[in-house]
């Protein structure tokens, strides 16, 4: 493989991504907080970066796959951040979930150390990272998206070049929204038939095998019905993300009505302490039940 990559943030996602880059033969190094994260990949032949800056050291090509604007800004551009070890003429790729604001500002910061940025955020669970069938929307200059092609092939399973730098970040945020008012709608759905005292069992498959059940719909309903209470992704990004395209609408002087009554509700529901669960659970606080008791349906 003519690329180097290093990949930096080894958590829901990028921990299964690091895997599909070890198993396509990439050169990999790779950094996370919590470095026990990366054991098995060092175990792997993996080389593990103390810091963000010794992960990036020699690497062609730098991945990061981060919770939020501050994590992307500390890694990159922080004390051993990975932007100053990156050498001129690298390939960077943001996949994190964060603001095109951000994105911008960190695509000038690497224009002035000699590097391309793409914006790459996935569509996708851990469930799909970890089996390389992830969809990357990709904001960038098209030399540098082909570039990046042959690495995001390792890790998905579609590439969907949308537009300029910042485009990728942007058409996230409106992924996400749109994910979190229908998880939100399906709550309180729940929520009202539970207070009508019908079954469950005889409603809900009314609705998610007619005009509402979208794949979301659907997949929140199986996971409750198989009592599924695994992470695939945290109630509490999706109430950042919901929080990001609020004031991403704002920018564009648009006031997204039903992504702020969302992030206000998955908001509370963090508050209550689900936001390490997964984001399924908005269901469970609106049937107004508590982290650990969750429902079958």
């Amino acid at each position: 493989m003519s690329e180097r990559v290093a990949l930096l943030g080894l958590g829901t996602m990028g921990l299964g991504m690091a895997g599909r880059l070890s198993q396509a033969g990439f050169p990999l190094a790779v950094w996370n907080r919590t470095a026990s994260r990366a054991d098995n990949l060092g175990a792997s032949g993996a080389r593990v970066g103390a810091t963000p800056a010794d992960a990036a050291r020699g690497a062609t090509c730098v991945i990061s796959m981060l919770s939020d604007d501050v994590a992307s800004r500390e890694v990159w551009l922080g004390e051993n951040g990975a932007l100053a070890a990156a050498a001129p003429g690298s390939l960077l790729v943001e996949s994190s979930t964060i603001s095109p604001v951000w994105v911008r500002e960190l695509g000038a910061a690497a224009r002035a150390r000699g590097c391309a940025l793409i914006d790459a955020p996935v569509t996708g669970s851990r469930t799909h990272a970890a089996s390389g069938e992830l969809t990357f929307l990709v904001g960038g200059a098209t030399q540098d998206v082909e570039r990046a092609t042959p690495i995001l092939r390792a890790m998905g399973k579609e590439i969907a070049h949308v537009g300029p730098l910042g485009s990728g970040a942007t058409l996230k945020l409106v992924n996400n929204f749109v994910c979190g008012v229908q998880a939100a709608a399906f709550g309180e759905a729940l929520a009202l038939l539970d207070k009508s005292g019908l079954d469950l069992s005889k409603a809900v498959p009314v609705l998610v095998n007619g005009a509402p059940g979208s794949g979301l719909v659907k997949n929140v309903a199986a996971r409750i019905a198989a009592h599924d209470t695994s992470v695939h992704f945290y109630l509490g990004l999706m109430q950042k993300d919901l929080a990001y395209a609020v004031e991403e609408g704002r920018r564009h002087s648009l006031d997204l009505r039903t992504a702020a009554l969302a992030r206000d509700l998955f908001r509370a529901a963090a508050e209550h302490g689900f936001a390490s669960s997964d984001l399924s659970t908005i269901t469970e606080y609106l049937r107004g039940l508590s982290p650990d008791s969750r429902a079958k349906i």
